[in-house]
C-alpha cells in the first residue's frame, strides 16, 4: 500500500466521550510570524488532517504567497526553513517558529454544549522534523502532546 503524502504539520483529534475520531472538525493553522497566511482543513473520517489548504476571496482561490512558493506543502517548508531564521523572537530557539492550531470545537459540539468553543494550541516547529499534534477532546476538557 502506498503511503499518503502529508504536510510537515499534521494533527489528529479523538473525541474521548465517544472513543472515536472527531470527523469533520474545522481546524486552522497559522505561523505566528505571518498571521495573514492561514491554512485550514477539516478532519477526515479518522479525525486526521494530513494536508492543508490556503484559500482567500469569494472564489476561494489559493493565497498568492502560497502560489509563488509551489503550493501549500512548499510554503509550509519555506516558512519553517527560511522565515523562522529571519524573524526569531526571544522565546523561540534559533531556526524555529511558533505555530498555532485552532480547533472549532463549538461548531463540533454545539456552542451551548462545550466549555471550550475554540481550542487553540501554540507549539514550536523546527526545520527538518515532522510535527504531529494529537488532541484528545471532550466537551469540558482537552489534552494534547507531541505526537510522532
Amino acid at each position: 500500500m502506498a503511503s499518503v503524502s502529508r504536510d510537515p504539520i499534521t494533527c489528529h483529534v479523538l473525541d474521548t466521550t465517544t472513543g472515536s475520531p472527531a470527523a469533520n472538525l474545522s481546524v486552522k493553522l497559522v505561523c505566528c510570524a505571518i498571521p495573514d497566511v492561514i491554512f485550514s482543513s477539516q478532519t477526515n473520517a479518522d479525525g486526521r488532517i494530513l494536508n492543508w489548504q490556503s484559500t482567500q476571496g469569494p472564489e476561494r482561490s489559493e493565497e498568492p504567497f502560497v502560489l509563488e512558493h509551489g503550493g501549500v506543502a512548499g510554503v509550509l517548508h519555506y516558512i519553517i526553513r527560511n522565515y523562522a531564521e529571519k524573524h526569531n523572537k526571544p522565546n523561540c530557539p534559533a531556526g524555529s517558529s511558533i505555530w498555532k492550531l485552532q480547533f472549532d470545537t463549538g461548531a463540533h459540539y454545539g456552542p451551548a454544549n462545550t466549555f471550550f468553543p475554540v481550542v487553540e494550541l501554540s507549539f514550536l516547529v523546527k526545520e527538518g522534523e515532522h510535527f504531529h499534534v494529537p488532541l484528545l477532546l471532550a466537551p469540558y476538557s482537552f489534552t494534547t502532546y507531541r505526537g510522532s
